[in-house]
């Protein structure tokens, strides 16, 4: 039986936490991963964002309601640098760069991608394809923080994210989707985080083919600058 989650790191004012697939953030119809974790971990835990129900891989929980209120404001402001995996049997039109669009809902609970910049999501991606393996691989580097922003960017590219059927992608043994890094600045100091995805036939193989040899660092790779607009009030 999968964990719901596995301990990436314990701090002081906050948990980082690598999240199983298919485990609700949320407790909807039954205990959430907030909740799962803080009865597990044996004290209180504050949400500061959160990873859709079929993304796995790492998320932060604050240990208070102040540490909660000053990560809650890095997010807010895109100071919490984010780097996520996917794996696509589909084709993208370019290997890298950048998706940009306001984003508007449609239908089946799902979102898509506009050609408007009003407000709009931003994306880096790069990918890498392999002789042996039939997937892509797409490193995605998420400018602002918009529901399904990832999966959305993905199927506007031409490449839905494999087990992704909302977005019109394959059946697969789940959605290929993963939080796998985190930078950010918090009381001065600089944290770090890299898990590699645990569940996924298609991810085991990814490992064993040795395909996340070039994004082990995501963060020390050439990532473009991006200036988020400043939002005209009226």
């Amino acid at each position: 039986m999968t964990r719901s989650f596995s301990v990436v790191d314990e701090q002081h004012d906050f948990v980082v936490l690598d999240k199983a697939p298919g485990i609700s953030f949320h407790s909807d119809d039954g205990p959430g991963l907030a909740a799962i974790a803080a009865k597990t971990l044996g004290y209180e835990l504050f949400p500061v964002h959160r990873l859709d129900k079929v993304t796995s891989g790492l998320i932060i929980l604050a240990r208070s309601s102040s540490a909660a209120a000053e990560l809650t404001a890095l997010f807010t402001l895109h100071q919490v640098e984010k780097y996520y995996l996917a794996l696509s049997t589909g084709r993208a039109a370019k290997k890298q760069g950048w998706v940009k669009g306001d984003m508007a809902p449609a239908r089946r609970s799902a979102w898509k991608l506009l050609t408007s910049q009003h407000n709009p999501a931003v994306t880096y991606f790069v990918s890498q394809g392999y002789d042996e393996l039939p997937f892509r691989a797409y490193l995605l580097k998420p400018f602002s923080g918009k529901t399904h922003q990832i999966r959305v960017a993905m199927k506007s590219l031409g490449a839905p994210i494999s087990g992704d059927v909302l977005y019109q992608a394959e059946m697969a043994d789940r959605v290929y989707l993963h939080a796998y890094a985190l930078q950010f600045t918090v009381s001065g100091q600089q944290y770090r985080y890299v898990a590699a995805p645990q569940y996924g036939d298609k991810f085991q193989q990814l490992i064993q083919h040795d395909g996340l040899s070039e994004w082990l660092l995501p963060w020390q790779l050439n990532w473009p600058q991006y200036r988020q607009p400043k939002q005209v009030r009226n």
